[in-house]
């Protein structure tokens, strides 16, 4: 499923990990966690998904966790480095602690694969952030899977497509 030769390097240790669950206020789900360890920002090669309204999507690249962005040519695929200049785009309570959108992948042509924290800290959901359809403090989101797991087990590849 994973080009190892598209993950970012340095992978993050599990330490930065919860440094940034720290600095999120979430706690991350176990599955994102040994993914993002493994395969920081990779390219998938299952890269398309659909949803409810049956359009296919296609992930560009899963966002990562770098401990220095500003020194790694990849470091704008950091999930701080997208999620700092539109934290206000991806919440919808000025008074709310913590992130309530993180993106975690982003899709060929624009919006971005967030886990959605709004109902609690304790299990997120997977979301589509459309970026076009969002204003200040207003996301638009749609519902993707129940868990972060369920979403990699949605995605696919054209290969799959040719061998059905």
């Amino acid at each position: 499923m994973k080009d190892i030769r598209t993950v970012i390097l340095p992978l993050p240790s599990i330490e930065l990990v919860k440094e940034k669950e720290e600095k999120w206020c979430i706690e991350l789900p176990s599955s994102f966690k040994e993914f993002i360890i493994r395969y920081n920002g990779i390219i998938p090669k299952k890269n398309l998904f659909k949803i409810s309204d049956d359009k296919e999507y296609v992930i560009e690249r899963f966002l990562c966790i770098l401990d220095d962005f500003e020194e790694n040519s990849l470091g704008m695929y950091d999930i701080d480095v997208i999620e700092s200049p539109i934290l206000e785009i991806l919440s919808v309570d000025l008074d709310s602690v913590g992130v309530e959108l993180l993106p975690v992948a982003t899709l060929f042509g624009g919006g971005f694969i967030c886990l959605d924290y709004r109902e609690g800290t304790q299990k997120p959901k997977v979301c589509y952030w459309k970026r076009e359809d969002s204003y200040e403090w207003h996301p638009s989101v749609e519902f993707v899977s129940e868990t972060f797991e369920d979403f990699l087990g949605m995605l696919y590849s054209e290969d799959d497509i040719a061998n059905s």
